[in-house]
């Protein structure tokens, strides 16, 4: 792995939590946290008081802090892993790495240890190849290069915004798999990174990512984290959708997406039935989400992270509002987001 040049003090890491005792997890990640600042968000229905080792540089957030910030009726939004989008509202930096508490460092094919960390910024930090795809992945990586045929003029790539790691042995299935499959592991490491080709869509996982945030930070938006309990929750499947949202608007910006590189080691959690039942609802919906999202075009206009997603929720409140009164929620919820986004921006 080639070595990113990038200053320690331009990456936060954010880690939502959903167990009260951080110690085993922040223990296990010591030799590569303990160089970086972290945003630790407690899950606002979590009672128990964290606890945390020494040897650590990290802001704490709880419920208190979120309704401090967004106001009591806002901060349901940020229940579960879904806290994880408060503390990239809270973020000054910018790359922004995001690691779930229930995944540890995982090691290559040799035993050594992987630094996600570090192949997450060295993916942000090299050129992306969305337009042409080259069939030895990234073209940038030591050793790698452009194959026969790939046009010179598109050589050059372009930023890459964000970064989509992998896991090894708990997969990200969804609950009808993990259900008709429950004792399927992932322990296939594969050592490749790839640019997602433009106009092509993808699940993204919120466990395990990386992203320029300056350039895309409002498009990671928990717009289907709806309040109250009506007939879903969408506890699963908040960062699909903004997976999909983030692909549009970098493919619309000329940013790029990769793949691969890093895994992080997925610790047993859940109960395949209990996830079935809050994700059933979005599971049938992604039918329709996903041909939606392969074909919806933003304007020339909307040149910011924020102005896509501006134009994105009228796109969502006009089309897919239509197919359930659940989308134009949403698309109210995103609008929101851009404002409050701006808001604690400005300070």
């Amino acid at each position: 792995m080639s070595q990113a040049i990038i200053n320690d003090s331009e990456v936060d890491i954010v880690i939502s939590v959903l167990n009260s005792d951080l110690r085993p997890f922040l223990n296990e990640w010591k030799t590569i946290f303990s160089r970086f600042h972290l945003i630790i968000v407690k899950d606002p229905d979590l009672k128990e008081e964290l606890q945390i080792p020494e040897g650590f540089l990290a802001d704490i957030y709880t419920k208190s802090d979120i309704e401090r910030v967004l106001g009591s009726s806002t901060s349901v939004l940020f229940s579960g892993y879904s806290c994880r989008y408060f503390g990239i509202l809270v973020s000054r930096k910018k790359y922004v790495v995001c690691i779930d508490d229930d995944c540890v460092p995982a090691k290559d094919s040799a035993g050594n240890l992987i630094d996600a960390v570090a192949q997450h910024i060295v993916n942000l930090t090299t050129p992306a190849t969305p337009f042409f795809f080259n069939t030895l992945y990234d073209p940038y990586r030591k050793g790698a290069d452009f194959v026969r045929g790939y046009p010179f003029s598109l050589r050059s790539g372009v930023d890459c915004a964000l970064s989509c790691g992998l896991w090894l042995n708990l997969a990200d299935h969804d609950a009808p798999t993990q259900a008709l499959k429950p004792g399927q592991r992932n322990m296939r490491y594969v050592d490749a990174v790839l640019t997602v080709p433009m106009r092509t869509m993808m699940p993204v996982s919120g466990i395990n990512i990386a992203f320029n945030r300056e350039a895309v930070g409002p498009a990671l938006v928990p717009a289907l984290r709806l309040a109250g309990e009506g007939k879903f929750r969408w506890e699963t499947v908040e960062d699909i959708w903004c997976g999909m949202c983030v692909k549009v608007i970098c493919d619309h910006l000329g940013l790029g997406v990769k793949s691969g590189l890093p895994y992080v080691w997925r610790n047993e959690r859940g109960n395949a039935i209990d996830s079935l039942k809050k994700e059933w609802e979005g599971v049938k919906l992604m039918e329709e989400v996903v041909p939606f999202f392969q074909s919806v075009r933003l304007p020339q206009s909307a040149t910011t992270a924020e102005d896509c997603v501006i134009e994105m929720a009228k796109i969502v409140k006009e089309q897919l509002g239509k197919v359930d009164p659940m989308f134009s929620q949403a698309a109210e919820t995103m609008v929101e987001w851009v404002k409050i986004w701006k808001a604690v921006k400005s300070g």
